[in-house]
């Protein structure tokens, strides 16, 4: 496994376990946020998660995101500076 994949890997493997698919698109939006806050040398800071699943509809925005962070569990989250989604 390649180190820069390293946290989408895991990112995408707790998702898959957490929840039924329909689309999942991770990427790693680091290099964007180069010289801001919480960026690291090679990446692996800021995300983005476009999740679509059946178990997130009828879900407010917030319960949403925490079904996410709870997936993701808090060791991940916290190594992780931003994490941006969209949801459905």
């Amino acid at each position: 496994m390649s180190p820069q994949n390293r946290v989408i890997d895991e990112i995408e493997a707790r998702l898959r376990a957490a929840f039924t698919i329909s689309a999942l698109d991770i990427e790693d939006e680091s290099e964007q946020h180069r010289g801001h806050s919480g960026w690291r040398e090679g990446g692996q800071t800021h995300f983005h998660i476009a999740l679509q699943s059946p178990d997130l509809e009828g879900k407010s925005r917030i319960a949403r995101h925490r079904a996410v962070h709870t997936a993701l569990g808090a060791d991940l989250v916290e190594r992780i500076h931003a994490l941006r989604m969209t949801l459905s």
